[in-house]
């Protein structure tokens, strides 16, 4: 008997969603391999909120298809992330919404705690405004390319494929996106950083620290 723990360490993705046509409880390998993943990249974009609620329907609608699935395809993640990108793309308002907010404060939550972690955290928010107002600014195509990219660390291919677009054409959006958030990054920094934040004396970080949730985008 092919035990659960063996398809997670030892199958490839493929051959686990095939295994699952006849022995459906098979799947779950697929959700402890890719859960975590998705819904990370829910929560990133439309907060955790939302991301439970997305994550879960991600998979769901993978096990519904998984009959549909291309087993000559041996990695499923571009297959996982088209479909949670299509779930998202039924909150763009949303998601647009919460980049706004955030550059307009900087801020999402800031947890109490040590006042020079406090510090790390307010300063790290500060960071990701300028970001966020980018990423408002851009269509939602681009972005969902751009952060597929960034965040999910797909190629341009494999976000072709998620997406149902060429590989071409995925390169294209992200060369424009890349060059929309850097001038928009860009435009508001020369703006001017706006009223500065305070924090009780001696508690500033020795060294600025970017969260890692804006990591990988431009």
């Amino acid at each position: 008997m092919v035990t659960r723990a063996f398809l997670a360490q030892e199958a490839s993705d493929s051959e686990i969603i095939k295994r699952s046509w006849r022995e459906p409880e098979c799947f779950a390998a697929i959700f402890d391999r890719y859960y975590a993943q998705i819904h990370g990249y829910a929560a990133r974009r439309l907060g955790q909120t939302m991301a439970d609620d997305v994550a879960a329907e991600t998979f769901l609608a993978a096990f519904a298809q998984r009959e549909r699935y291309e087993v000559s395809r041996a990695d499923a993640r571009p297959w996982l992330y088209g479909i949670v990108s299509n779930l998202i793309a039924g909150h763009h308002r949303a998601e647009a919404r919460r980049y706004r907010a955030l550059a307009r404060t900087g801020v999402s939550e800031v947890s109490e705690g040590h006042a020079d972690e406090v510090a790390v955290r307010l300063d790290a928010q500060a960071r990701r405004a300028p970001l966020a107002a980018a990423l408002a600014g851009i269509s939602d195509g681009d972005r969902d390319v751009l952060l597929l990219v960034a965040w999910a660390e797909l190629t341009s291919e494999q976000v072709g494929e998620a997406l149902g677009i060429p590989a071409g054409t995925a390169r294209s959006r992200l060369h424009r996106a890349r060059k929309e958030i850097r001038a928009g990054s860009l435009r508001r920094r020369r703006a001017g950083p706006g009223r500065r934040r305070t924090v009780p004396h001696g508690t500033l970080p020795r060294t600025p620290v970017v969260s890692s949730e804006w990591r990988g985008v431009p």
